[in-house]
């Protein structure tokens, strides 16, 4: 009998790229997904789909009951930090209010694993050249305040539930495509920026170019969504056999691309000749953030598998294929 396992926000960017990689794994993967930035065409056919909110505890505990669902992968949430700041009420209700929801529906449908999409934006800005899951934590916007939170819940759950077992996973820039039928469709986001802009015969920008980094431009984390889908799944199945697994693990390149490096990328794949604009810094944009995947390389089959242009290609592809309109 095929493992079957909840996807939350199976119908976006990540949350579809799980639900394939659960799906190359053997598992049963089921996506529910209110479509509040999901699109339900990144859903594979034959996949069963919900479309419903998390908040909505009945519905989620019926779904887990109905499919026998061994487990959860909780991607669904808000996750556009700048945003947070003007809807915190909005950010807490959907990542806190609903995280709590999701696992009250676990407790009722007797479902005792979880695997949690956090952010790395539970660091804030970095004291350190490399963050490591022991950095301190100090969240700078709504939701990175949210998604610490939720570890928070989901490791409270854990200790006063015997058999529960939780993780999260915390990463910064998510890119690239591991299928042709998913793009990132983030209006917030900087590999789409760019690409869209390319695409409308703009020119793409860079927020800032006298950061104290070898270039100039800012410094982060970029990884592959196949990789953090892999690494998702990975931890399911470490959670379903039972091995001991930290609370939290960071999903990290230990290295980092700066935005020039990612325009320098952009126009090689894309060949499209172009100098950035460059504008002001926008407030409260760190110089580099980075994290350290060691150990989720130990323990959750964690590698950076992509070439900058390796991801941009896969993004570009992706993008063109879904046709004109976003």
């Amino acid at each position: 009998m095929t493992t079957t396992w909840l996807v939350t926000g199976g119908a976006g960017y990540i949350g579809a790229h799980v639900v394939r990689a659960l799906q190359a794994k053997g598992l049963a993967p089921v996506v529910l997904d209110d479509l509040s930035s999901g699109i339900a065409r990144f859903v594979p056919d034959g996949v069963p789909f919900v479309e419903a909110d998390i908040l909505d505890t009945d519905t989620v505990a019926g779904v887990l009951g109905d499919h026998g669902c061994a487990g959860v992968i909780h991607v669904a949430g808000f996750k556009y930090a700048g945003v947070s700041v003007q809807r915190p009420l909005h950010t807490y209700a959907q990542n806190v209010t609903g995280t709590a929801s999701v696992l009250s529906a676990m407790e009722r449908a007797g479902v005792d694993k979880l695997v949690f999409s956090s952010s790395a934006a539970v660091y804030g800005t970095p004291t350190t050249e490399l963050v490591t899951e022991d950095s301190p934590k100090a969240p700078e916007s709504p939701y990175g305040e949210s998604k610490l939170i939720g570890e928070w819940l989901i490791n409270d759950v854990a200790r006063a539930t015997e058999g529960f077992a939780g993780v999260s996973l915390r990463y910064f820039n998510v890119v690239g495509s591991a299928t042709d039928e998913v793009y990132d469709a983030s209006p917030h986001n900087l590999f789409p920026l760019v690409i869209e802009a390319l695409l409308e015969g703009r020119t793409p920008r860079i927020n800032g170019a006298d950061y104290p980094t070898p270039d100039g431009t800012c410094v982060r984390d970029y990884v592959h969504v196949g990789d953090l889908a892999t690494s998702h799944v990975a931890a399911a199945l470490a959670l379903a056999e039972g091995r001991t697994l930290r609370p939290a693990y960071n999903l990290g390149s230990a290295e980092g691309l700066s935005v020039r490096q990612i325009m320098d990328a952009m126009a090689r794949v894309t060949g499209i000749d172009f100098t950035p604009e460059i504008a002001p810094r926008r407030p409260g944009d760190p110089a580099r953030i980075v994290a350290d995947g060691a150990a989720a390389a130990a323990d959750l089959d964690w590698a950076m598998r992509y070439s900058v242009d390796e991801m941009v290609s896969s993004a570009w592809s992706a993008r063109r294929a879904s046709g004109p309109s976003v």
